[in-house]
C-alpha cells in the first residue's frame, strides 16, 4: 500500500513549483478519467479477498501512507503507531527534511503494525482509506519500458482470488471510493508543496540536494534527523531516527 510520496526529485524552488503544476495536471486527468472504465475493470478482474494478509506484509508492500483525515484519527487513537512517511521529499539548507504526511510503523519483520499474529487486521472495522480500496488504484505511472499510463490494480495475481461475481452497484461504489482516495492524495501532495513554497519564501530557505543525500546517509546510519511533516494545514516538527519506524512492544 505504498503511495507515491518522495518520487519527485527536488533540487530547487523551481522544482517545487513544477511539482505543483504536475500535480494539478494529474488532478485534471483524474477528473476526466471515465468512471465507467474503472467500474468495468473492477468487474472484469473480480477480485475477492481471501484474508491471506499478504497485502499487509513487507513482502508485498512498503509502507502505508495516511491521508490527512486518517492521520488525525490515528494521532488521537494510535499516536505510538504513526511516524513521518519515509522517503522525505525535500531537505532545506539547514539540513531539515520535509514530507507530505505520516505513515504507519511496521513490526520487526516489516508487517503492518496492525497485523496480528494470526494475520488479521486488528482495526479492520475502522481501517484507513488506502486499506479499504486496496488493491484498486487509479494513477499514472511508467511501465517497465518508460511508457506512462493509468494503473488500476496492485498485486495482480499475487494474492486474493479472481473472477468473483461483483454487482454493478458494488463496482460503482468501489470506483467512487478509489477515485475519491486518489483525488484526496493528489490534493494533499499538491498542498504540501504549496505550503513548502510559502514556508521557504517566508524563512529564506532553499532546497539543497547535496545536503539531502548527506543527511539521508546519516539517517541510514542511525542518526536522528528533524522532519517537518505536513498535517493538512501546517507542519509538525518531529525528530526521528531509522529505529523509530519499527514498532516496539
Amino acid at each position: 500500500m505504498v503511495r507515491r510520496s518522495g518520487n519527485i526529485s527536488v533540487n530547487s524552488i523551481k522544482d517545487v513549483e513544477s511539482a505543483i503544476v504536475s500535480l494539478d495536471e494529474e488532478l485534471s486527468l483524474l477528473e476526466a478519467y471515465p468512471r465507467e472504465e474503472l467500474e468495468k475493470i473492477i468487474k472484469d478482474v473480480g477480485f475477492g479477498c481471501t484474508l491471506c494478509g499478504r497485502c499487509c506484509t513487507k513482502e508485498y508492500n512498503d509502507h502505508v501512507f495516511l491521508l490527512t483525515k486518517d492521520c488525525r484519527r490515528a494521532k488521537e487513537k494510535y499516536p505510538d503507531r504513526i511516524v513521518p512517511a519515509p522517503y522525505f521529499e525535500i531537505c532545506d539548507n539547514l539540513g531539515r527534511f520535509y514530507v507530505s504526511g505520516y505513515a504507519l510503523k511496521v513490526k520487526d519483520n516489516g508487517d503492518c503494525a496492525f497485523l496480528s499474529k494470526d494475520r488479521r487486521c486488528e482495526i479492520y472495522d475502522e481501517r484507513f482509506d488506502i486499506c479499504r480500496i486496496y488493491p484498486y488504484m487509479l494513477h499514472r505511472e511508467a511501465d517497465e519500458y518508460g511508457n506512462v499510463d493509468w494503473r488500476q490494480i496492485a498485486g495482480l495475481n499475487d494474492h486474493g482470488e479472481y473472477n468473483t461475481e461483483i454487482s454493478d452497484e458494488d463496482c460503482r461504489k468501489t470506483a467512487e471510493m478509489t477515485v475519491a482516495y486518489e483525488k484526496d492524495f493528489l490534493i494533499q501532495e499538491r498542498d504540501f508543496y504549496k505550503r513548502v513554497l510559502k514556508h521557504f519564501g517566508e524563512n529564506g530557505l532553499k532546497p539543497v540536494r547535496k545536503l539531502y543525500d548527506e543527511k539521508m546517509r546519516a539517517f541510514a546510519r542511525g542518526e536522528s534527523v528533524k522532519v517537518f511533516v505536513y498535517n493538512g494545514d501546517d507542519f509538525d516538527e518531529r525528530t526521528v531516527a531509522a529505529g523509530d519506524y519499527t514498532l516496539t512492544d
